[in-house]
């Protein structure tokens, strides 16, 4: 964004249009229609203006509105009413919190990614949240086509074309490490992750797979470190116990990296001794070759060890497996 503040608002209203027009409207038509309003009203622009740039974010505002009154706005209307008759408080909570969607639904396109290494795994999640993602081994999945695996009170449907690689068993993790400037407690922060679910298809299926994956979490939990990704994963690899694969992995993460740490980081992981699995944005790694797509495409690129693999859905239950 720029200084000249016309521009900072034209920015910002892009950046709503462009949620309520692309990203939105299949996963959440209700955000759609909240975004769309936002994106022509300049009080509602201005408000979000005055904000740093990355704390502009659709997901964020709206996952806020969320928490502090346990729904979704009903309609544009209301939504503005909550900005601007509270400002201040919607203003505080905007800047102390960050998006960190934890969707366990993303295990069932990480698994054909790693359930072939040889085990036992140390999975390093880089941008953890509360590390619901750190447990693909105590989910149960539903592939169609493809058959079922695991048994688990949390049971992940995933949607398959392509041929992947589909596991015949659960792989076996023995390390779970996740990194976060900002970790989160499955159990204390649940409401925060509940607000970050979107109202949509499949709502309430999903705030009841994060329930009952904290609880997993919360009995298995996983060793989180407060710090940054490029910074603190070295010594991580480095206090690995021997005998184990080290799989470094993360989904919707980088994008919220200026580019040169994006760079940084994957001239880091590329350099140490481990797999490396990422579930990002096209684009998002210009170190990372995107296949041919439709322009409007919101899929996630899966990547193993920097070469593309699949297209995946952003919150799980889509996977479609590259040729070759």
């Amino acid at each position: 964004m720029t200084d000249d503040p016309g521009s900072v608002l034209a920015d910002v209203a892009r950046r709503w249009r462009h949620f309520a027009e692309l990203e939105a409207p299949v996963r959440s038509p209700h955000y759609a229609r909240l975004a769309a309003g936002l994106a022509g009203d300049d009080d509602l622009l201005g408000f979000l203006a005055a904000l740093p740039p990355l704390k502009c974010q659709p997901n964020l505002l709206l996952g806020v509105l969320a928490l502090l009154h346990g729904r979704a706005a009903t309609d544009p209307d209301e939504l503005r009413r909550w900005v601007l008759d509270d400002a201040d408080r919607v203003r505080a909570e905007v800047l102390a919190r960050s998006t960190q969607t934890n969707e366990p639904a993303r295990c069932a396109a990480l698994l054909p990614a790693i359930a072939d290494l040889p085990g036992p795994l140390a999975l390093i999640e880089v941008g953890a949240s509360a590390g619901l993602c750190l447990h693909p081994d105590r989910y149960a999945y539903d592939y169609r086509p493809g058959g079922s695996i695991g048994d688990s009170p949390v049971r992940i449907t995933c949607a398959v074309t392509g041929s992947p690689p589909l596991p015949a068993r659960l792989p076996e993790v023995a390390v779970r490490v996740g990194i976060d400037l900002n970790p989160l407690d499955p159990a204390a922060d649940a409401d925060w992750l509940r607000a970050l679910v979107w109202p949509g298809p499949g709502h309430d299926e999903r705030v009841q797979r994060l329930g009952a994956a904290a609880g997993i979490a919360a009995q298995e939990p996983a060793r989180m470190i407060a710090g940054d990704l490029v910074d603190a994963l070295p010594a991580v690899v480095a206090g690995l116990p021997a005998g184990v694969t080290p799989v470094v992995l993360h989904t919707a993460v980088l994008t919220y990296l200026p580019a040169d740490r994006r760079s940084a980081f994957v001239d880091l992981v590329r350099g140490l001794p481990v797999r490396w699995v990422s579930q990002e944005g096209p684009g998002v790694l210009a170190e990372i070759p995107v296949p041919d797509r439709a322009e409007d495409d919101e899929r996630f690129l899966l990547a193993v060890d920097g070469c593309p693999v699949a297209w995946t859905a952003p919150h799980g239950g889509a996977l479609d497996w590259l040729p070759g």
